[in-house]
């Protein structure tokens, strides 16, 4: 039995490998840690939902604290339906109460005949005073906080956003409001009365307490909207279902159904790329629906550092093992270190090492004589292997070969272009000197043809010569050299946006001379942009070329817009338009509607090349149906 074991090798390495027991050690110690994941990840989710529930109490009681002191106060309007009494009433309710914002009262219509279809009151709260006022007349009728209880019979909670900006306290003017209809004794509505509080108080109230650093608060009203979230670029502007991937991100659509549909429960979801724990719940008499997001890095913190520090100790343990089961099988296999030497020459490139067969019939044998033979066919595959090398290296060569010479069949290209603009250029400038001398001429003389003949002749040349030398210069500016170039050397210039925009309506009145040019700006003379003087110009005489070409109504209109961090000018006109189909190529070189229209197809895709290496872009306008309206837009 012993003289067995000796024999074999693999007998001895596996007895070694049982004694360690390394499988079920490792086996152990997964299970533990997945336990104690699961574990933690349970008691966190207690936690968040007693947050939650904290945070539902607190705005709950916040709400109802408004919907009593509208309730309470609400019978006064059937009771003392006056104008006067109906105005007290509503500073009443704001002064009285600290949770309310704002407070209105809007009649049905006609309902005071001496104000007409529109009466309505408002008090709001500005800082430490409360202002009351007799609204100005507007179509509140359609306004949801009016509306919805208009047409449910019965008091709800709306939110929405507040255009007119009318509580400070809000932000960006989005307003909770608590809408009660008020009937009559015959069951006629009279009027809405709708209390108001800023989503940014209930904000405060609903995030004063979190249970983990970087842990949020949201809050979704109808169809998903966010009302309530730390990303305010967020609120109102989007839904949870919004940019949303249904085939990658099912599980946020499945959490907006969930909270949109009014259910209580936890899930686990990737948010904005962040794996978080969500538990959710709905808000009572509400529409809304509150949640807590919990990223799993926050909740799983401590247990990861605890991981880390169990892992080292695990992995000097492994070392220790290691060396022990080293020592025990260098001793079993101290056999074959002679072979292994050999193994080794071979791997640093030595292959002319020999290795001759074995007479032993155990592992150590056996093992050498596989090693001869794998030798043998070694040496044959490496020397087919350099070959494949080589000629793979030679076609390689003559790829490099063949790109090089491309390259440089393109620059020979770029070249030719540039130098037969230049060469045509030149006769072309002479050409419009001549003819400016001969309009001059006949001005002065008026011999051989009429006047009228001859100045619609040199007219007729003129704008031929223009038109021949606009092709030229486009045909320039699409070799690949000059635009990027040139845009970089006139990138620093001080351009005055008003003055642009006239320098370019000067230009297009020399060639269309009963078209109607409108300018409207935005924005002051003294506005100035760093740009490329030169190619805005250019842009915007193309622009304003086509839209005098196929103006219908002889009309172009240049808007001039600014931001805080861009300049747009919009240039539009009353043509037939581009027609839906060409739009997505309108773009790109060298093409256009049809064959037989004007040009070279490159005046709309230079553009906004041009526009493009200035850091801006040119967009068409495709809501705009009376024609085209282009929108240039440059950083400030």
């Amino acid at each position: 039995m012993i003289n067995g074991i000796k024999k074999h090798l693999s007998t001895k390495l596996s007895l070694t490998l049982l004694l360690l027991a390394m499988p079920i050690f490792v086996l152990s110690l997964g299970i533990l840690f997945v336990q104690s994941r699961e574990n933690v990840k349970q008691e966190a989710t207690e936690h968040a939902q007693s947050v939650l529930n904290t945070s539902k109490q607190r705005l709950t009681r916040y709400l109802n604290a408004v919907e009593t002191a509208t309730n309470a106060n609400a019978w006064e309007v059937t009771e003392k339906l006056e104008p006067e009494a109906l105005l007290a009433l509503s500073h009443r309710i704001v002064s009285l109460n600290p949770n309310v914002d704002g407070c209105s009262i809007s009649a049905e219509p006609y309902v005071f005949p001496k104000y007409g279809r529109y009466f309505s009151v408002y008090s709001v709260r500005e800082a430490d005073s409360i202002t009351t006022v007799y609204e100005e007349k507007y179509e509140y009728f359609q306004k949801v906080w009016y509306k919805k209880p208009h047409d449910l019979g019965e008091a709800c909670w709306v939110c929405y956003y507040d255009e007119a900006d009318s509580l400070e306290l809000t932000i960006d003017g989005m307003v909770a409001s608590y809408s009660k209809p008020l009937y009559d004794a015959d069951n006629q509505l009279l009027a809405v009365i709708s209390s108001d509080l800023s989503l940014y108080r209930l904000s405060r109230v609903i995030t004063s307490e979190k249970p983990y650093p970087h842990s949020y608060f949201m809050m979704l009203g109808d169809e998903g909207r966010y009302l309530v979230h730390p990303d305010s670029t967020r609120l109102f502007n989007q839904t949870v279902f919004s940019g949303v991937d249904a085939r990658t991100q099912a599980d946020l659509i499945a959490l907006g159904h969930e909270m949109t549909a009014g259910q209580t429960g936890h899930m686990t979801v990737v948010i904005d790329g962040v794996r978080s724990m969500v538990s959710y719940l709905p808000v009572p008499h509400t529409p809304w629906s509150l949640a807590i997001v919990c990223p799993e890095s926050d909740i799983l913190g401590s247990y990861h550092r605890l991981v880390y520090i169990i892992l080292s100790i695990i992995g000097l343990g492994l070392i220790a093992i290691m060396l022990l089961c080293y020592r025990t099988v260098a001793y079993a296999v101290r056999p074959i270190n002679q072979l292994l030497e050999k193994t080794q020459s071979i791997t640093e490139g030595n292959m002319e090492v020999y290795i001759s067969k074995s007479q032993r019939e155990d592992a150590v044998g056996r093992l050498q004589n596989s090693f001869a033979t794998m030798l043998q066919s070694l040496n044959f595959h490496i020397g087919s292997t350099r070959y494949a090398a080589e000629q793979t290296q030679k076609r390689n060569e003559e790829l490099l070969q063949a790109t090089r010479e491309a390259e440089e069949a393109d620059k020979r290209k770029t070249a030719f272009i540039q130098s037969v603009s230049h060469q045509i250029r030149t006769p072309l400038n002479i050409l419009m000197g001549f003819a400016q001398v001969l309009r001059d001429y006949i001005g002065a003389t008026g011999e051989g043809l009429s006047e009228e003949e001859m100045k619609n002749i040199n007219g007729t040349m003129r704008h031929n010569v223009i038109l021949l030398n606009r092709m030229v210069k486009m045909l320039y500016d699409s070799s690949e050299t000059g635009t990027a170039q040139e845009s970089a050397t006139y990138q620093r210039d001080t351009v005055r946006c008003n003055e642009v925009v006239r320098e370019a309506f000067e230009f297009i009145k020399l060639h269309y001379t009963h078209l109607v040019l409108d300018v409207q700006t935005d924005v002051p003379d003294d506005l100035c942009i760093q740009t490329s003087h030169h190619f805005l110009m250019v842009t915007l005489r193309e622009l304003l070329y086509n839209a005098a070409k196929y103006s219908t109504g002889q009309k172009v209109t240049v808007r001039v817009q600014a931001t805080d961090t861009a300049v747009r000018f919009i240039v539009e006109d009353t043509g037939k338009g581009i027609a839906e189909e060409y739009r997505a190529q309108m773009f790109e070189p060298f093409t256009k509607v049809d064959d037989l229209s004007e040009g070279l197809g490159l005046g709309l895709p230079l553009s906004k090349r041009h526009m493009q290496n200035l850091g801006g872009d040119l967009t068409l306008d495709t809501d705009y149906h009376d024609g085209c309206r282009f929108i240039i837009e440059l950083p400030r």
